[in-house]
């Protein structure tokens, strides 16, 4: 599990408005290091709910096969991080659905003890947190049930869309404009509020709803992603023949003819077109200038990392999200110990917008009528 630092800032603003704007209302006449107290406990509280949520996701996730790499919290709750889509609208409407179903489950046990504790002479501070611990999760539970996605809610949605056409693209356009719509309208929402006074709800919700309009763009992006380039083999995206560097060439001639010529920053060491390491401008840096006309490239050149390599038959997809993880622009491609390719970024997204806009002047296309042209 990755706590981002937005989650962190969030956590700030939600115990000091607890302790200062909320609890003293809600309970008055209660020491002000107590709603300190009751803040920092409810926050905490909130943050096992978040991880509540999504592990309910992750474990539907994992019975249906579909990989995990964690859980992040951020800035606006949560999200089981999944490499690839759920393989049918069955599995991801019961996905989908756990999240909520996990916090309506806490909610409930949450206003039980509440109850419990409301029958009993416990602290009323006890009794405060409890009722809105157990609120917080009956409102995460509801929110995230609207149909907009990526939203749970807006999943199901999908799912149902899914079942009915057939149709994950189109499924995930139609949920992916809920989402859209649900944003400008919180947006909306947001401003008459601070019209209306309540700026700092206001605020809220226009950012609220900002990113939700964000996230369903990104997720839509993200499932064309998948649609193009899945299946695609690297060799059919590399550029053949790359440039690369003899290991006895000096630095100073790297740097003249590579590194001015070609203006990259990499490139690859090859012997009788085997890989055998690579050499950049960080490499270069660490010799003394007066010794690059006498130094070969082999003297400071590294050996290739196993994930800056790929092979020509691995999908192209696949490539794109070891680029992500490693934060490698360029993978060399080997065949058999053989450099025989690049890939870079900047092609595979040049690739994916040409393919993206033609698919989307295919889908916006008029169908044509057969009686066109007769009187």
């Amino acid at each position: 599990m990755w706590i981002d630092a937005s989650w962190l800032l969030l956590a700030a603003l939600i115990s000091w408005t607890l302790a200062e704007a909320v609890f003293p209302g809600v309970a008055p006449h209660l020491a002000r290091t107590t709603y300190w107290w009751m803040a920092v406990a409810t926050t905490i509280g909130l943050l096992f709910s978040i991880v509540f949520h999504e592990m309910a996701h992750s474990l539907v996730a994992r019975r249906y096969g579909m990989p995990i790499r964690g859980i992040t919290l951020f800035i606006f709750g949560g999200v089981a991080e999944m490499d690839e889509e759920p393989p049918n609208a069955k599995s991801e409407l019961v996905m989908a659905a756990a999240g909520p179903a996990a916090s309506f489950v806490l909610a409930a046990a949450l206003f039980l003890l509440f109850h419990l504790a409301k029958g009993s002479s416990g602290p009323e501070a006890l009794k405060v947190t409890l009722w809105y611990l157990a609120s917080l999760n009956g409102i995460l539970a509801l929110f995230n049930l609207v149909p907009a996605f990526p939203l749970d809610g807006g999943r199901m949605l999908r799912a149902a869309l899914w079942f009915w056409r057939g149709d994950l693209i189109w499924a995930t356009r139609i949920a992916a404009a809920g989402g859209d719509f649900f944003g400008v309208a919180l947006i909306v929402l947001g401003v008459v509020s601070i019209m209306t006074g309540d700026l700092v709800g206001g605020i809220w919700r226009i950012l609220i709803g900002m990113f939700v309009r964000g996230a369903a763009d990104a997720s839509l992006q993200q499932v064309l992603t998948r649609n193009v380039l899945e299946s695609l083999p690297v060799s059919r995206v590399m550029t053949r023949q790359p440039i690369a560097v003899s290991p006895n060439v000096s630095i100073a001639d790297f740097i003249e003819n590579f590194i001015y010529g070609h203006h990259h920053r990499c490139f690859p060491v090859t012997s009788d077109e085997t890989l055998i390491g690579t050499v950049g401008t960080s490499q270069v840096t660490e010799i003394n200038r007066a010794e690059w006309p006498t130094t070969p490239v082999h003297h400071i050149m590294l050996a290739p990392r196993s994930d800056e390599v790929v092979g020509p038959e691995a999908d192209a997809l696949a490539a794109l999200a070891q680029m992500q993880r490693s934060g490698y622009s360029r993978l060399w491609v080997v065949d058999h110990g053989r450099l025989v390719g690049v890939l870079s970024l900047h092609d595979v997204l040049e690739l994916l917008s040409a393919k993206l806009e033609i698919e989307q002047s295919r889908t916006d296309r008029p169908v044509e009528s057969h009686h066109a042209g007769r009187p």
